[in-house]
């Protein structure tokens, strides 16, 4: 269970969980499909008789999982690729069959040879080649919205109170970061990566590396990766996600050795 800060009580990860598939399920039996806008958290909040901080915790489990994308100044969607595989496993929602842009790729990350199959030690390699890279463009382009919703990454994480809602967090945090270089493009390309994060292996492996100690210098190299991009500091940020991913990467393959 998370733990409280101030006067704000604390939600559990299951709850959250459990209102993010009830919005999922709300949102099919309502016609919504790849691209339909969701309600506000306000509207949310009313029709499921749930407080607007749980809507938030739910929303930000559905945008971890990749089931949508919120997008500053104009709302929350619902994305293409998850969606239509969820439709191709026969849940009878109304994506069944939509193939968005996008979709050909990482609507197949499910089968055989998808991205969710490929091999950690693959993911982490293509993760060390892109992601400091980006961070140049991140520090070129992120706005006050980014470092805002970084912000609340940052937090989310150090309020963490188990394995699972810190890796949450944790991918979260690494999708704004990546949101903010505003590269629509980049963007399709890390969402492949997120698909293969979401895999049974890399999970099962993510899990038996885990330790409160790991998580506590996960959170250290998040906080300066992003007080780096904050300052606009390239080479800064750089250095901070290449040793954040080094040190991931260690972890990940001295468990699995």
């Amino acid at each position: 269970m998370a733990t409280a800060t101030g006067n704000t009580p604390a939600i559990p990860a299951d709850r959250g969980r459990r209102l993010a598939e009830v919005i999922l399920a709300s949102s099919r039996r309502a016609g919504l499909g790849p691209g339909s806008r969701l309600p506000t958290e306000r509207q949310l909040a009313a029709d499921l008789g749930a407080t607007r901080t749980t809507i938030r915790r739910a929303l930000a489990v559905l945008e971890t999982e990749g089931h949508i994308s919120r997008e500053v100044g104009r709302g929350t969607f619902l994305r293409d690729a998850r969606w239509a595989r969820a439709g191709a496993a026969g849940d009878g929602g109304p994506g069944a069959g939509d193939r968005g842009p996008g979709a050909g790729a990482a609507g197949a990350a499910g089968g055989p040879g998808g991205s969710a199959g490929f091999a950690p030690a693959d993911v982490m390699a293509i993760r060390r080649m892109l992601e400091p890279s980006a961070m140049r463009q991140v520090v070129a382009w992120a706005t006050a919205a980014d470092f805002a919703e970084m912000d609340r990454c940052l937090a989310g994480g150090e309020q963490a109170g188990s394995y699972d809602e810190f890796e949450l967090w944790d991918l979260a945090l690494h999708h704004c970061i990546m949101a903010a270089s505003h590269s629509p493009l980049l963007a399709r390309l890390y969402a492949l990566i997120e698909e293969a994060r979401h895999g049974q292996t890399w999970g099962d492996m993510k899990r038996r590396s885990a330790s409160r100690e790991r998580q506590r210098l996960y959170q250290n190299d998040h906080r300066e990766l992003v007080a780096a991009l904050r300052a606009r500091d390239a080479d800064r940020a750089v250095e901070a996600m290449r040793s954040h991913l080094a040190r991931v990467s260690s972890h990940l393959f001295d468990e699995a050795s």
